[in-house]
Formats: C-alpha cells, sequence, structure tokens
C-alpha cells in the first residue's frame, strides 16, 4: 500500500487494486480567501501549489471519500475534477444532500460505528469533533474513516478532529495499521484550536499501535504548526521514528 499526501488534508491511497482520493482541494494557490485576517497573516489560500507528480497520481483515482465539506478538503477545482472524471463519492450521510447538489455522483453514504461493505473489504464512518469547546458546533460535522481493504493494511483516517473518546476508540480497539492526523492546529480568529493542540497529537501518536501519517500542515493561513516543530517535538517523546510527516508530493509506502 502507498499513501501519497499531496497537500494539506489532500491524499491517495493507493493498492494494486484501488486509488483512493481523500478530501481534495485541488485548486491553485491564492483561490480561496483566508481563514483568519487578525490572529495570523491573512494570505489566500491555499498557501502552496499542488506538487508536479500530481497529475499523474491524480489520472489513477477511482474512488473518491469526502469527510467534510469545508473549502480546504472539497474545493471548486476539485468539484470540476470529480464530475469530469465522474469519480464515484463515498461520504457521511449528513453530507449526502449538499455534495449530490453540486453535481457529484454519491455511491455510498456512511453514519458512524455502522460498517458497510466497501470495495473488496469495509468501511466504518468515525465521529470526529471539529475544535475544541464551542467553535466544533460552527465548524458543522466531519466523519473520519476506518478503512478495512483485502489483504492490506488497515487505515484510520481520523479528519479534521481534536483527540477524543471516539479517536482513543478507534486507536485501541480497532487498532489500525497506518492512523493520519490532522497537526496544523488551525485557529480562527476567535475561540479555541479547531484541530488538536501539540499535547494531543502528541497522545494520538503515543496511542496509535502502528504508524502515524501527519498532515494538514503549512497550506493554509490558519495553521501555524511547521513540520520542523511537529518533529522536533515528536523526536523529544521518541515518536518520530513511528511517524512519517510527508512533504507535498511525496509517496509513503507501508
Amino acid at each position: 500500500m502507498k499513501l501519497h499526501h499531496l497537500r494539506n488534508a489532500t491524499l491517495v491511497i493507493e493498492t494494486e487494486k484501488h486509488v483512493i482520493l481523500i478530501d481534495p482541494m485541488l485548486g491553485k494557490r491564492k483561490t480561496i480567501a483566508p481563514f483568519t485576517l487578525f490572529r495570523y497573516n491573512p494570505k489566500r489560500n491555499p498557501l502552496t501549489a499542488l506538487p508536479k507528480n500530481s497529475r499523474e497520481i491524480l489520472s489513477k483515482v477511482t474512488h473518491c471519500l469526502i469527510t467534510h465539506l469545508h473549502p480546504d478538503h472539497l474545493d471548486k477545482a476539485a468539484e470540476v475534477f470529480l464530475k469530469r472524471k465522474s469519480i464515484p463519492v463515498i461520504c457521511s450521510i449528513k453530507d449526502e444532500k449538499k455534495i449530490t447538489q453540486r453535481g457529484l455522483t454519491v455511491v455510498q453514504t456512511l453514519d458512524y460505528w455502522q460498517p458497510q461493505n466497501f470495495l473488496d473489504g469495509k468501511i466504518t464512518g468515525i465521529p470526529a469533533v471539529h475544535g475544541y469547546g464551542f467553535i466544533a458546533k460552527l465548524m458543522g460535522n466531519v466523519m473520519g474513516f476506518f478503512i478495512e481493504l483485502l489483504n492490506e493494511k488497515t487505515v484510520y483516517i481520523s479528519a479534521d478532529t481534536i483527540f477524543t473518546k471516539d479517536t482513543e476508540k478507534v486507536l485501541t480497539e480497532f487498532k489500525p495499521d497506518i492512523a493520519t492526523v490532522a497537526c496544523g492546529t488551525a485557529r480562527l480568529d476567535f475561540g479555541q484550536p479547531l484541530l488538536m493542540r501539540m499535547n494531543d497529537i502528541l497522545k494520538f501518536t503515543a496511542l496509535a499501535p502502528g504508524k502515524v501519517f501527519a498532515n494538514h500542515l503549512e497550506a493554509l493561513n490558519h495553521c501555524p504548526t511547521k513540520r520542523e516543530e511537529l518533529k522536533k517535538a515528536l523526536a523529544e517523546n521518541n515518536l518520530l521514528s513511528k511517524t512519517t510527516v510527508p512533504n507535498d508530493g511525496e509517496c509513503v509506502e507501508y
């Protein structure tokens, strides 16, 4: 199994039979308005271009999973791509209506904790909480995914979430071989962070029984955490050896 990190939370799971795109933000630099105007420099998003090898990787995509509808997880360019190639979309039952209204082909909807057949294996929707305190309600619903494909390593896409009893349950009971974690510690101009603070990233990584894949970094103006800062914290806690902090365009083989 290969995981291709494209940018932010956009990644591609590639197996011999399937190529699954997750949370596509495929637009050019500066095509999305700043997410914060005061707390951090109000630059337009994304801050970086897609890596040069992304076209080749995207040309192989057979399915798309969408965790939620924020523009850094599904932008206009991604909608055009998914429509043009008629790529089947799998999402939360709560997002089906809006995604269908945008002209995308939803072939499967998931509810929390209800496993369903998926390709040659299974998929389970996992609750995600997009922020600490009241801000999570404003952020709306988010769904993580636990993916079990035939004869492949299991993958937990934890999505945009803080550390919760649900994330803990997946790590300790489902025991994923690979777990992704959004590490940008995003913040708006008001409220607490929308993603895990460093202590929770470290807690998540320590609890993960297998490998950890860190993303949602250095692509958006409201995500202050840097890759080097994350690597330093992981190294200080003896967690760097189990964690990959990929650069845009990097492919990790598991």
